[in-house]
């Protein structure tokens, strides 16, 4: 802990570099200097303040298993730590370092899903809509400090044991922007809580973040089911 304060401490300078930068972007965006694309389809964004696992891609396949059945959806990462670049359509014979670890997951478990990867979320969209214009939503993953474009629905996650209230800005925590941009989000959900979470606990929650009254805040768990292969979903393992 006193380690952790030091290190805090000895960093804060460049967070306060850090953190100007990232106001100025934000400030152009909310000023109207920096325009953010709008689409006629509904567009969900699932992403978090912080560096590190909070979720999302359990999240986003929870949204796909929700509104497959009933609609046609689609998929749009970044692609980080693949080895192309631009906008890219992925295939079943792709791999981790074609189009990144998560759009290939994507792909293997959920055929009948379009999954794209694209550093320009603004351009990849208008690309999926022209190979497939019959899709009627597009989950943005890991688009929340990305404004380039403006989502119908703004999801937040933000983990149970490193929630973004008690955090501080990189490189002296883990925030990618500053506190205050949770209040951009519609909805935002406490990943990784324990699966018995007492009242008392979610209202401690509660108080700690001060959703704003448009807000809507839930809480989820993970399970664990028997691993199966990527490559053949069909096929379970069961230990």
């Amino acid at each position: 802990m006193f380690r952790r304060i030091i290190i805090r401490i000895l960093f804060s300078p460049l967070a306060m570099i850090y953190g100007l930068i990232v106001f100025l972007i934000h400030f152009f965006y909310d000023s109207g200097i920096l325009k953010s694309s709008r689409f006629s389809i509904p567009i969900i964004g699932v992403g978090n303040m912080s560096v590190g696992g909070a979720g999302k891609t359990p999240h986003i396949e929870y949204l796909i298993e929700l509104l497959s059945p009933y609609i046609d959806i689609a998929t749009l990462s970044r692609g980080y730590n693949r080895n192309t670049q631009g906008f890219r359509l992925v295939q079943y014979s792709d791999t981790a370092l074609t189009v990144g670890d998560e759009p290939i997951q994507f792909r293997r478990k959920f055929r009948d899903v379009v999954v794209a990867v694209g550093e320009s979320r603004a351009y990849a969209i208008p690309r999926i809509l022209q190979h497939y214009p019959g899709i009627q939503t597009i989950l943005l993953d890991d688009a929340f400090q990305h404004r380039s474009v403006l989502p119908g629905l703004q999801i937040l996650l933000t983990a149970y044991d490193s929630m973004f209230t008690h955090d501080y800005l990189l490189p002296s925590g883990r925030l990618r922007e500053w506190r205050t941009g949770y209040k951009r989000a519609d909805i935002m959900v406490v990943s990784k809580c324990p699966a018995a979470l007492p009242e008392s606990e979610r209202q401690r929650l509660l108080h700690d973040i001060r959703p704003l009254q448009h807000q809507r805040v839930y809480f989820s768990y993970y399970t664990y089911d028997y691993p199966y292969s990527l490559y053949d979903a069909t096929k379970r393992i069961y230990l």
